[in-house]
């Protein structure tokens, strides 16, 4: 194991879990889950007009996949589907390489993750499934 991957700052995301529970009555609900590693995440949506006003999610999985389902939980907000699906795209460029993007800070926090191709699915996942919930609420 890679202690570079599991800085303490990942980790204070991590346990933070900005967003973890579920929510009353969502607009929108999505389940991904990786068969290669185990990862599973629910995430809820509740939208107005458009725009996601709540988010809840229910992970099972590594550090990097629940730190990375709480940084949605901390700025996801706000995003409508169009920009929730373009949202995981730029995350799997900024783990390819290319700066974290604007509103997304912390994304820099899973810098140490590039070299290690397997585990970026771990990271992709939560935001995989704010796109999928949001685009059924949608």
């Amino acid at each position: 194991m890679n202690d570079d991957l599991y800085q303490k700052a990942l980790l204070d995301l991590a346990k933070a879990a900005h967003g973890a529970g579920s929510l009353p009555s969502p607009d929108g609900t999505a389940l991904r889950d990786s068969p290669l590693c185990g990862d599973r995440v629910r995430m809820q949506v509740a939208l107005e007009n458009g725009r996601i006003k709540a988010i809840a999610h229910e992970v099972k999985g590594c550090l990097l996949c629940r730190a990375a389902a709480s940084l949605v939980g901390l700025h996801g907000i706000g995003l409508d589907a169009a920009q929730a699906e373009a949202l995981r795209g730029q995350v799997a460029t900024t783990l390819a390489g290319s700066p974290p993007p604007s509103g997304w800070p912390e994304l820099a926090l899973f810098e140490p993750v590039r070299p290690h191709r397997n585990r970026h699915g771990c990271v992709l996942l939560p935001f995989e499934a704010l796109a999928a919930a949001t685009h059924e609420a949608d």
